[in-house]
């Protein structure tokens, strides 16, 4: 009785406090995410206040948040949109794949971490943060722009490669080697494309046959039927994740709308205790000596995701604003990198404070990047214009004191190089004190550097 009791009272502390500081986070304009990890910082072992009696049972509440979070990624995607973007956004999967996974990779190595840390900080690096980056195009009204679609596309890649990803580093973290690797990639391989080809054919038919009208009913089956085959992926060693990920691809139409509508709260609730248990499993102590190389990854890969968004902006033709933007957007990471570290914490134990510390600076990055990116390049590039229009004018006028040019006739009108008088009523030569006598001829014909950049500026 008295452990329920205090499990009960630990509970109420933890969710009430996710409240609050979700509350909080909302009126600042930022993601919650940063908040809920320094949240299990101060719940877990050397916080302020550890937790006795409900750490267990955070940990399962924790997987069923990572499998709701898979879940409800699943239910955004038709599996002919996937197919679509995997046809169309290949090249810029794979660009993005190069500029952002290999940092990561470079940098377990050089910790001395071996493949399984490197293949984990890949990840870790590689994958963007959907939620994040769809709620900063909504505050933003940027869902309209031409560059979202691309934006949406580079995520699709990332989200359907995690069905492959996450098997290759489960089988990695339980040590299988590389037969046991092998099949393991295979098994997932097969069971995404099966998935994919009978959505494709029966999607309305399995639809209909999860679909309710009574939303209680709805929600028992697709959250069982979840559960059942989260557990058998995990089983086969592919990962329960994954196989939340294929029953929301699974579903379609309304099913999917429904399902989704009465899941979100459920998603957000476990997706909370699931960034508290991965803050519980972080000794704060371990935070301070890896925030430099986690600021240096950060960099790193702000610069190779503003790469990435350039590149794919511009293979659907996007202008230069728009590819800024694009980039700028893709750079937050958030649940995902956590999910990946969490599987690797097992096998490689230092990967979860560099993790925690790399998401918390670009959770908090990612929005500021989406924001300024564009204005601030824009403005160097207007400043670098017209420091070289002043290098020009500086270049191009007379030196003081410069003789005049044979054959041109003094200021006071006095005669010519060649010996000859002005000519008679001809228009007297302009005077020091004439107003134009101390503009360039080049000012005189075209406006100053930032009047031009102004004109551009508006008439775009």
């Amino acid at each position: 009785m008295h452990d329920t009791t205090v499990l009960l009272i630990e509970l109420g502390a933890v969710i009430l406090g996710l409240g609050l500081v979700g509350r909080f986070a909302g009126r600042i304009g930022l993601s919650p995410i940063p908040l809920y990890l320094l949240g299990g910082l101060a719940f877990g072992q050397g916080g302020i206040f550890p937790l006795t009696a409900s750490e267990e049972f955070i940990e399962v509440g924790a997987e069923i948040g990572v499998i709701l979070l898979l879940l409800l990624l699943g239910l955004e995607y038709s599996a002919s949109e996937l197919v679509t973007s995997l046809k169309t956004q290949y090249p810029s999967g794979l660009v993005d794949f190069t500029l952002n996974a290999v940092p990561g990779a470079v940098a377990a190595l050089l910790l001395g971490w071996g493949p399984v840390g490197a293949v984990a900080l890949a990840g870790v690096t590689w994958i963007s943060s959907s939620g994040v980056i769809a709620k900063v195009l909504t505050d933003l009204g940027r869902l309209g722009n031409r560059e979202t679609p691309v934006i949406l596309g580079v995520l699709v890649i990332e989200d359907l490669s995690m069905a492959l990803y996450l098997p290759l580093l489960t089988a990695l973290v339980a040590g299988l080697g590389l037969a046991g690797t092998s099949v393991a990639m295979l098994v997932a391989v097969g069971t995404v494309g099966l998935v994919l080809v009978v959505a494709l054919r029966f999607g309305r038919q399995i639809s209909r046959a999860v679909s309710s009208d009574t939303p209680e009913m709805l929600l028992l089956v697709v959250l069982g039927l979840t559960l059942l085959i989260a557990g058998l992926a995990a089983k086969l060693q592919v990962s329960a994740a994954v196989g939340a990920f294929l029953v929301g691809i699974a579903l379609s139409g309304e099913t999917a709308e429904n399902a989704r509508s009465l899941l979100s709260p459920l998603r957000d609730l476990f997706a909370a205790v699931f960034f508290v248990f991965f803050g519980l499993s972080t000794a704060p102590a371990d935070i301070p000596p890896v925030l430099l190389p986690a600021l240096a990854l950060a960099v790193i890969t702000s610069v190779s995701k503003i790469g990435t968004g350039w590149y794919a902006a511009r293979r659907a033709g996007v202008g230069t604003r728009g590819r800024l933007r694009a980039g700028g957007a893709l750079v937050a990471r958030g649940e995902f990198s956590i999910v990946i570290a969490g599987l690797a914490a097992g096998a490689e134990p230092r990967i979860t404070p560099l993790a925690t510390a790399y998401v918390m600076i670009l959770v908090i990055l990612g929005p500021l990047t989406a924001r300024w990116t564009e204005p601030t390049v824009r403005g160097l590039q207007r400043l670098r214009e017209s420091r070289r229009a002043a290098r020009e004018l500086a270049l191009s006028a007379p030196a003081d004191g410069a003789a005049p040019a044979d054959g041109a006739a003094s200021a006071d009108g006095s005669s010519s190089a060649d010996g000859s008088a002005p000519v008679e009523g001809s228009a007297p030569a302009r005077s020091a004190a004439s107003p134009a006598a101390d503009v360039h001829p080049a000012l005189a014909e075209t406006p100053s550097a930032p009047l031009r950049n102004f004109r551009a500026d508006t008439e775009s």
